[in-house]
Formats: C-alpha cells, sequence, structure tokens
C-alpha cells in the first residue's frame, strides 16, 4: 500500500555518508549533541535511515544502534532506537517483545493486531518467522487465553473479506445475529461477535454497525462494553473502532497514552513512530475534532527535553 498521509517523507537531497559522519561527531568524544541526532533521525524517512547505518558502519566500523545505546538514556533513548528499527520488523519486533518473559502485554497485542490490515498482518507473521525462527500464532496461543485467545487467532489468520459490494440482506442478517448474542441473550454468546467482527469486510461491518444502531437503540460499542469484559472486550472496542477508522483510533490511543498522571511512553513512542510515515497528519486531524485540543499541544504538556522535541518533530505541526 502507498502510504501518503504520514508527517514523515524521504529526505531530500539526501546523502547518507553525510548523515553518517554528522552523527558520528554528534556522539565523539565528551558529551553528545542531542540537538542534531534528534533533528537528523526525525527528518529521514526510515528507508533513508536504514542507509545512514549502513554508510555509519561502512565509514566507521561501529554500529550506529549500539552507538546511540550507549550515548542516550531514558525514553529519548527508547525513542530514537525505535526511529532506526527498520519498518518491516517494527511490529514483529514489538510483539516479540508483549509475549516474552513474564506476563503478556495484552495492551500491544491488541492495538497491533486490531488495526493493521490482513496484508500488514501476513506480512508479521512472515518476519515473526524469518527473524525469531517461532510462529506468531503459536507464541501468542501460548500466552493468552479464552475468547481474547480466540479472537487474536481469527485476526492473525488475516483472512477478513475484501471490501466489495455491501449486500444488505447480509447485513440485516449480522445486525440481528449480533443483537440476539449481545443485548437479547441471557450472558452473551462471544463466538458470534468474534466471527462477525473478526471475519466480515470493512465496509460491510460499517453499514451492520449502523443497522445494529437502528435495531437495539444502541452503538455497538455500549454493548461490547456492557455484555464483555477484560481483554475480551478491549479487543473487541479495538477491532469496532480500527473498522471505523483507523486514524481515530490511534488519535484515542495517542489521548489516553498522555490523559491524567503520568504518560504512557511506551504506547505514545510506539504510536507517533509506527504512524509517523502512514497516516499521522490523519491521526492528527482526528485528534483535533475528538479532543478539542492538538495532539502537538498534548505532546508539548506532557513531556520534556529532548524527547519531547522529537517527538514534536515527528508530529510535524500543530492544528491548534
Amino acid at each position: 500500500i502507498q502510504y501518503t498521509r504520514g508527517t514523515v517523507t524521504a529526505f531530500s537531497p539526501f546523502d547518507a555518508r553525510a548523515d553518517a559522519e554528522a552523527l558520528r561527531k554528534a556522539m565523539k568524544g565528551m558529551g553528545t549533541d542531542e540537538e542534531t541526532i534528534l533533528k537528523i533521525l526525525t527528518s529521514r524517512s526510515n528507508a533513508q535511515r536504514q542507509e545512514i547505518a549502513s554508510a555509519f558502519k561502512t565509514l566507521f566500523g561501529r554500529d550506529l544502534v549500539d552507538d546511540l545505546k550507549s550515548e542516550l538514556t531514558g525514553k529519548f533513548e527508547t525513542l530514537m532506537v525505535s526511529l532506526m528499527r527498520p519498518t518491516y520488523i517494527f511490529d514483529a519486533h514489538a510483539l516479540k517483545h508483549a509475549i516474552k518473559g513474564a506476563g503478556t502485554n495484552e495492551k500491544v497485542l491488541t492495538e497491533i493486531l486490531a488495526s493493521r490490515t490482513p496484508e500488514e498482518v501476513r506480512n508479521i507473521k512472515q518476519v515473526y518467522l524469518q527473524e525469531y525462527e517461532a510462529s506468531l500464532e503459536d507464541k501468542i496461543t501460548g500466552e493468552t487465553s479464552g475468547y481474547f485467545q480466540r479472537l487474536l487467532v481469527v485476526l492473525l489468520q488475516a483472512n477478513r473479506d475484501p471490501d466489495g459490494r455491501v449486500d444488505e440482506g447480509l447485513v440485516e442478517q449480522d445486525a440481528q445475529v449480533l443483537f440476539r448474542a449481545g443485548e437479547l441473550k441471557w450472558g452473551t454468546d462471544e463466538e458470534k461477535f468474534i466471527t462477525i467482527l473478526g471475519t466480515r469486510s470493512v465496509s460491510h461491518l460499517r453499514r451492520v454497525f449502523d443497522k445494529y444502531m437502528t435495531i437495539s437503540g444502541f452503538q455497538i460499542e455500549e454493548t461490547i462494553d456492557r455484555e464483555t469484559s477484560g481483554d475480551l472486550e478491549k479487543l473487541l472496542l479495538a477491532v469496532v473502532k480500527c473498522i471505523r477508522s483507523v486514524p481515530a483510533y490511534f488519535a484515542e490511543t495517542l489521548y489516553y497514552a498522555m490523559k491524567g498522571a503520568g504518560t504512557d511512553d511506551d504506547t505514545l513512542i510506539r504510536v507517533m513512530v509506527s504512524r509517523s510515515e502512514i497516516d499521522l497528519l490523519d491521526i492528527r486531524q482526528e485528534f483535533r475534532k475528538n479532543f478539542a485540543k492538538s495532539l502537538h499541544h498534548m505532546i508539548q504538556k506532557d513531556t520534556s527535553g529532548d524527547y519531547r522535541k522529537a517527538l514534536l518533530l515527528l508530529c510535524g505541526g500543530d492544528d491548534e
């Protein structure tokens, strides 16, 4: 897919060697020139960053990522290292870290598997297998359970119906099935929600949600909220939100990563980096529309130092 709604695009005129030299100079000797590092890395595309890393190794026999790790600290380091991660491996790496060791980070599994296209999911599975010599599905099923696990497995199959002509009869049928499985039933038939939300096409489901509202008087989100709980509820809601609008889902994810006391920096970094060349402009627009303030303003208020400077450059502008 050619994405064109990112804030970060290929830099021109680009000179990988000159950038590598500037980065080496910024990290050589006493003290580190963070400003130069963040300016270069946030204004080059991921593909260009890979070329810089390669030039860096050629010129100095050093690994750029290792140097960044030894010169930088904290959230700023995490952000710069994330920017250097090759795009194709970004999601696979995030998932690997979400399911390794003690405790599983369900939030990461939910965010990635609910929002990526079937094509992207197929790619993630392939890369995961190549890089980690393990099946992503096996790893996920080993660490999750119940209906949450079953919906993740459905999403991992990446077999959502392709968008095509919407059949109003089937729309009506699915909406009725969901109504009977949720609001009209004593207890909930989770399986119906999983099958319908996990496999129908995006345009079909958008019509189903409208029809559901007409039949039941509720938004599908309200029903999910009432009828399910825990990780399954969060995943179903994420799927519904991404069907309605992926940028709106990420705007909300960013908002809640920063709202209130403390910031969920892992989520903030992951979303800002992974969407920077895809749809961050659309996310900014949705953010402004839905939260009555700009993403830029919220980052400004919620972060500090070089970390803030770099995030603001990735954000790419204010929408006040």
